[in-house]
């Protein structure tokens, strides 16, 4: 393979994600020769085992909890035969399947787009194998995204990971789930509608730790109350399968050893980035303590002519942060170099039911800040449109600078929560006023409409040293 011949290009992207590959299109657009390298399947972890497969899962637990439900706004409960997973798994995978092949599609078109299926890595900052290829170019863009980081003392166990759970085709009778974030809160709501029974075990004292206590609570109890068995404060010391099947989880719950017993085991205990694959060293890039890549605001790393976006370089771990990552480096590229990483707001949802959307700032964040803080929160249950369709669980809160005026972040969870924290976003964004949006006239009846009269009642917040 050292003997090969170069090819050269006008740039090489590592990795076919929702970074990369936009940004193929948009080098291509300009004429220039683009060498897109790609290990696993076109569209990266959102297309294919993230994003579009687990809402898809999302939306046929809704359907079945529905109809479990139906007795509760005055429908004669039908019966619900055992889940078929293999029908949803079926449907899911039709879904993946027309993005994964338009998008194949769309760069197989594209004559300045030339691929290599191949694990890619530097040789040296300018030069990188695919496969038997060796491929050069003035510029690289590395978009090689996270996999799931497997714990110690799992390794030999038989373990899932959010990928390879997807592609079981019978329900798992009773599926334990090692980390109480969002990845595991997802799979942990899916899998008990879909009939599973469902162990969560955390090493932290609440769930979603990230999150105020408060909403870290009321998750629990939406869990909870679905029939979910939740261990916190658990230390998971070791996983061992059993002789006859399933596995057993030996833990440490606040000083006493217990046990958890289950048919299958998921591991949701974080990502790691996958900078570590592709040799970075060979081209003398500087990866942070947790592996992720160095960059600076405009996502240039340490070597000149080599850019990392996307996941892998730890500025966001969502999907639409990776797009923005492209926007950011097009608008350098080819823009008026306004655009930049610190430019956006930190938003995300997590996608249980009721979902949970964020923007900004948090409470306790809020209070460990230096500035005067307004702060309101209101009950779902005090909105007509939330008790019309029985789903008043949670809460949407907000916090504004008093002395700006402007809104500095927001929580919603609640229904439809991943959506309406789009409201606060846009006035975020566009640095309005908190009183614009107070005395907007919002559609009724909708869950949007409390917004106005929960900016009515915020008031003061002292702050913590």
């Amino acid at each position: 393979m050292k003997d090969a011949k170069k090819q050269t290009f006008d740039a090489i992207i590592i990795g076919s994600g929702q970074a990369g590959n936009p940004l193929a299109f948009a080098l291509a657009e300009q004429n220039l020769n683009v060498a897109l390298v790609e290990k696993g399947k076109f569209g990266g972890t959102c297309v294919n085992t993230g994003c579009t497969p687990t809402k898809a899962y999302v939306a046929s637990a809704r359907r079945a909890w529905e109809i479990k439900n139906a007795s509760d706004l005055g429908i004669p409960n039908p019966k619900l035969d055992k889940i078929d997973l293999q029908k949803v798994k079926e449907r899911k995978d039709k879904i993946v399947a027309v993005s994964h092949n338009g998008l194949v599609q769309g760069i197989r078109k594209e004559k300045w787009i030339n691929t290599f299926q191949a694990k890619g890595y530097f040789l040296d900052p300018t030069t990188i194998q695919a496969g038997s290829a060796i491929l050069t170019a003035p510029k690289i863009f590395i978009n090689v995204g996270t996999r799931p980081r497997i714990p110690d003392g799992f390794e030999d166990v038989n373990y899932l990971t959010n990928e390879s759970l997807l592609e079981l085709e019978e329900l798992p009778d009773h599926l334990v789930i090692i980390g109480g974030s969002y990845i595991g809160l997802e799979f942990a709501q899916i899998f008990r509608r879909l009939g599973s029974k469902v162990t969560i075990i955390e090493m932290s004292d609440r769930l979603i730790s990230k999150e105020d206590p408060d909403i870290s609570d009321r998750m629990r109890k939406i869990l909870e109350s679905e029939g979910i068995n939740v261990l916190c404060n658990s230390h998971c010391l070791e996983g061992k399968n059993n002789p006859n099947g399933g596995l057993t989880v030996l833990m440490n719950c606040g000083g006493e050893k217990k046990q958890a017993l289950g048919s299958h085991l998921l591991l949701a205990t974080g990502r790691k980035s996958n900078i570590d694959l592709i040799n970075p060293l060979a081209a003398g890039l500087e990866v942070d303590e947790k592996g992720f890549m160095q960059v600076n605001d405009l996502l240039e790393t340490s070597v000149k002519g080599i850019y990392a976006l996307g996941d892998c370089n730890g500025k966001g771990v969502f999907t639409h942060t990776s797009y923005h990552d492209f926007e950011v480096l097009k608008n350098q590229l080819f823009g008026n170099k306004a655009r930049k990483v610190s430019d956006r707001i930190l938003n995300y949802a997590l996608y249980t039911d009721p979902p949970l959307g964020r923007a900004g700032m948090n409470i306790s964040q809020a209070k460990k800040s230096n500035k005067k803080i307004l702060y309101a929160e209101m009950e779902m249950s005090q909105i007509n449109r939330a008790r019309e369709k029985d789903e008043t669980k949670g809460k949407m809160e907000v916090i504004v600078d008093a002395s700006t005026e402007q809104i500095l972040g927001a929580t919603v969870l609640g229904i439809g929560g991943d959506e309406i924290i789009g409201v606060f976003l846009t006035a975020m964004y566009s640095k309005m006023s908190y009183k614009t949006l107070m005395n907007s006239v919002q559609t009724h009846p909708t869950v949007t409409e409390l917004i106005p009269t929960l900016l009515q009642q915020v008031k003061p917040l002292k702050s913590e040293s």
